[in-house]
């Protein structure tokens, strides 16, 4: 809980879209505002390897490796984007992490073992107000124990 009346810790979750920007503003004005520690996630969701290198609609056995590097070359990419965000902002290394699994999940979980008091996540949704957050953001607000802010992205009719 906020004892002391603000955040303390932050977790921002970056999805590298150039429409992000605003998200990664925000949250390094809040960590300024509140002498906050700042972790960033990005998180992959998981494509077997299989399902990458398969024609649309082949519904055959095809014998394909389980494991292509694929999957870890995602993963070194991600890092390396991390890496220029968390330079950007000065956030240590320790506190840059790369997950693999569903979104919403994997952002709730990381959140409790990071021990963040407030989650901060981009948004696209539009359609009024039960569409107000976008899917990654509404699989977030649902299991989450601590506060999110949601940013709204601007889409690109919009701009």
């Amino acid at each position: 809980m906020m004892d002391s009346g603000h955040y303390t810790h932050l977790l921002l979750a970056v999805d590298f879209d150039p429409s992000g920007a605003p998200v990664i503003a925000r949250a390094g004005q809040l960590r300024t505002l509140f002498g906050a520690r700042l972790t960033l996630l990005h998180v992959l969701e998981h494509v077997s390897a299989a399902q990458e290198y398969l024609p649309l609609g082949f519904g055959g056995d095809l014998p394909v490796p389980d494991d292509l590097g694929l999957e870890q070359e995602l993963l070194d990419i991600a890092q390396h984007q991390l890496d220029v965000v968390g330079d950007a902002l000065g956030v240590a290394a320790g506190d840059r992490l790369v997950r693999v699994g569903p979104p919403g999940h994997t952002i709730d979980a990381v959140a409790a073992e990071v021990g963040a008091d407030l989650v901060i996540v981009g948004s696209h949704g539009q359609h009024g107000f039960l569409g107000l957050f976008g899917s990654t953001a509404k699989a977030v607000l649902r299991s989450l124990k601590c506060d999110v802010l949601c940013v709204k992205l601007a889409e690109a009719s919009d701009v």
